[in-house]
């Protein structure tokens, strides 16, 4: 798994390679973190930022969240189908 690191320290790292005052192979190399790692930061930071289209983290923690719901409810609506379906066999005549 990748080594997590802290929000701080990306921001701080996103900020600087923002001023584009050197490479973003350099900067990365500084930090100690890969080409693509800082890209990502990058891509991600526009997004929270508005400047490109995607889900920000907060969005993106409310459709995981609903996505759950929904299949719990899903699951809840198929045992009353179920239910619904034996009850009204047991309640046939001649039974």
């Amino acid at each position: 798994m990748a080594k997590a690191y802290p929000k701080e320290f990306r921001d701080d790292v996103v900020a600087v390679a923002r001023k584009g005052q050197a490479p973003l192979s350099q900067i990365a190399k500084d930090f100690g973190i890969s080409e693509g790692t800082l890209s990502n930061w990058l891509k991600r930071a526009d997004v929270q930022d508005g400047h490109r289209p995607g889900l920000t983290d907060a969005e993106r923690v409310e459709l995981r969240e609903t996505k759950k719901r929904i299949r719990l409810l899903e699951q809840e609506n198929e045992v009353l189908r179920r239910a619904a379906a034996y009850l009204s066999q047991a309640n046939l005549p001649g039974k």
